[in-house]
């Protein structure tokens, strides 16, 4: 599994809670986060690159893309390039969106990158449902989550800004389309109040790889998984973070240096 940074460990402690058999390598392009304000053709660039060392060097029999503005810019390329089935997070998300509403107005915050991509959008449209859809791009709260500021006076002044619009259209619902924002909860749940529900994809995301790994494989808990993870920018932060992020499986980082 891969992400810009950080954000991928809310789906990586939800895979490992769920299926604590599976091993799992964790990619943490930090060298060349945030991926939310690039182009997509960029991210699609990097999301390959990634998906190809996953799939190739480390011999993935799986590949999520813990990465919202990656799934937006590149399931569709992955699913193509990659050996091995390839689940991204949106459209777990969006599923656990429509079941949680209750007046059919919901909320999706997310990178300029991923909101712009229509990638929510098309997939809430495509349920079916009978929603109204509120969207709204969130620069700048990744950046907070990647240096540790999750309940700051400048990460609450920041999210009351950036919500505004998700507070206006008085959705019942909101989902963190970012897995950065999960670790942001406390913060946004203040913002938006107690009667709006938080829905992230992590969990729905891990659920969706015990239905394609198979009952019998999820249910054995007779041995417990390696956990490897890997970083692309500076090993020592990604440890110090990560593990206060994840917890104690993040014992240890790999660098890697891209040509």
């Amino acid at each position: 599994m891969f992400d810009s940074g950080f954000g991928g460990l809310t789906v990586a402690r939800a895979l490992i809670d769920l299926l604590p058999g599976e091993d799992l390598v964790y990619f943490g392009d930090t060298g060349r986060y945030p991926y939310g304000p690039r182009p997509l053709e960029e991210v699609r660039e990097y999301a390959s690159q990634i998906g190809d060392l996953l799939c190739d060097e480390f011999g993935a029999g799986l590949l999520v893309v813990a990465c919202n503005t990656a799934t937006a810019a590149a399931l569709d390329v992955l699913e193509k390039e990659c050996p091995a089935p390839v689940i991204g997070v949106i459209e777990p998300g969006v599923r656990s969106l429509i079941k949680a509403t209750r007046s059919g107005r919901v909320g999706v915050i997310g990178t300029v990158g991923t909101i712009g991509s229509g990638a929510y959008q098309n997939a809430v449209a495509e349920t079916g449902a009978p929603v109204h859809l509120t969207c709204a791009s969130c620069p700048g709260l990744v950046e907070l989550v990647e240096r540790g500021e999750f309940r700051t006076d400048q990460a609450y002044v920041l999210a009351e800004r950036l919500l505004a619009p998700v507070r206006a259209a008085q959705v019942d619902t909101l989902l963190l389309g970012c897995t950065h924002y999960p670790f942001l909860a406390r913060t946004i749940g203040d913002v938006m109040g107690r009667d709006v529900v938080l829905v992230s994809s992590a969990d729905e995301t891990a659920f969706e790889v015990r239905a394609i790994l198979g009952a019998d494989r999820a249910a054995d808990r007779s041995r417990t998984g390696a956990h490897r993870f890997i970083s692309s920018g500076d090993v020592a932060w990604f440890q110090a973070l990560g593990r206060r992020l994840l917890g104690p499986e993040l014992d240890r980082v790999e660098a890697w240096q891209w040509d």
